[in-house]
């Protein structure tokens, strides 16, 4: 009776204590794991797209230009949830330019419709089609391009003239040589490059499909050696997580910082707002393979999961530990419950709008002048991400932090400057 009664009266306590505190530097240990998984997924799934792109090189089909087109989509499902790192990590910021910068003309590249225009006021190489010209001349410097290289589209052509359109490297350079341009405008389809854009001899459509083979290889080579570096950035010796990690209050101003500035300024102004505002299908995303949807929702995604300190792999390994959640409960837990409603709304209107694309209505046709349908579906999930952006505001104050200036965008803060 003795023991039994003992036993009961040490469980009765351990269910009565309370939940051991969660210390800032744990939630920043989380929030560094979760990056060194998410980009260690966005590596794996790039170097899958490499061997898809190398083969496609070796033996041009449309079986093997369909398998390159369905790595790179899959590829984009982890990276786009490492999107919530920027704003708040200096070193993830000076590196993303090099493999998501959009919108891109794509002109710079390869061929493109007559009607895509030629050079102008703001960007003289906007048709300079490098894959069709050898030797070109640029920023009154002559350049040989008679070898397509890694070296080549990163130091010489990407954002070249200092323009940021001029986009040469990165998985939407990759996007538009493996889809081509999409000429639908808010008509269903996405681009439709032919394999025989790969093809040897006579059968190639085009022309320079060699160059055309030469430079979707660099850029992909490129890619998958950008992603192992800023992979290696979160490892435990790495840079970014050490930088993080000197200042723990600063530490999680960035994950906040990062949170608000990807949900207000970057998400719901420059990449849904605005192109409702246009109207342009050209604003999309991932305009040439009609992914935009996906893009979107995980980046919502993103959000969440490092707010709820939980990632899920692209092979099903979880990571993850005390949260920032758990932080924010400790000191109002009434906001905690509020943010997790949001998000969870966020990442529901999201969804909504993939579920829609899915079935047929893609996001280039919601974004049509007059289509109700489609501007509700985009501005549910422009609303929810305001809302809650709202919230992290909250929770900056509720931690006793200094106020954060999230990135903002003229779509949202200034709509009249939109089409000045």
């Amino acid at each position: 009776m003795t023991s039994r009664l003992l036993a009961g009266t040490a469980l009765a306590l351990l269910l009565a204590s309370p939940a051991l505190a969660v210390e800032k530097g744990e939630v920043l240990d989380t929030y560094s794991d979760i990056a060194a998984a998410k980009y260690a997924d966005s590596v794996t799934t790039a170097k899958t797209l490499q061997a898809a792109v190398d083969a496609l090189i070796a033996e041009p089909s449309a079986e093997a230009l369909q398998a390159a087109k369905e790595a790179w989509l899959a590829s984009r499902v982890p990276y786009q949830q490492t999107e919530v790192y920027r704003f708040g990590n200096a070193i993830v910021d000076d590196w993303e330019g090099k493999v998501n910068a959009w919108p891109l003309d794509e002109g710079l590249i390869d061929y493109v419709d007559a009607s895509y225009g030629g050079p102008t006021d703001e960007n003289e190489a906007a048709a300079l089609n490098v894959i069709a010209t050898p030797t070109f001349t640029l920023s009154g410097q002559e350049i040989d391009a008679t070898e397509i290289t890694p070296e080549l589209l990163e130091a010489t052509l990407h954002e070249a003239d200092g323009v940021e359109a001029n986009v040469a490297t990165g998985y939407h350079a990759v996007e538009f040589l493996l889809w081509g341009q999409d000429l639908n405008g808010h008509g269903t389809g996405a681009g439709n490059r032919p394999w025989t854009d790969y093809a040897a001899g006579d059968d190639c459509t085009g022309g320079n499909c060699d160059r055309r083979a030469a430079y979707l290889k660099a850029a992909t080579d490129l890619l998958v050696s950008d992603l192992e570096w800023m992979a290696a950035q979160w490892t435990p010796d790495g840079e970014a997580r050490a930088t993080l990690m000197e200042d723990e209050d600063a530490g999680i101003v960035a994950i906040l910082t990062g949170m608000g500035s990807l949900s207000y300024g970057e998400q719901a102004g420059e990449r849904m707002r605005l192109g409702l505002m246009l109207n342009d299908p050209e604003e999309e995303h991932d305009c040439f393979a009609d992914n935009t949807h996906n893009s979107h929702f995980y980046d919502g995604v993103g959000i969440r999961n490092v707010y709820l300190g939980r990632y899920v792999g692209t092979d099903g390994t979880v990571t993850g530990g005390p949260s920032l959640s758990e932080l924010v409960a400790q000191s109002d837990e009434a906001l905690d419950a509020e943010l997790q409603l949001k998000l969870a709304t966020t990442v529901l209107a999201l969804g909504e709008i993939k579920s829609a694309a899915e079935a047929g209505f893609k996001y280039d046709m919601m974004l049509e002048r007059g289509n109700a349908e489609g501007e509700a579906l985009i501005m549910g999930g422009v609303n929810a991400l305001i809302d809650q952006t709202r919230s992290i505001e909250r929770v900056v104050a509720a931690l006793g932090l200094e106020a954060i200036q999230f990135e903002g965008s003229d779509s949202l803060d200034n709509p009249d400057a939109v089409f000045q």
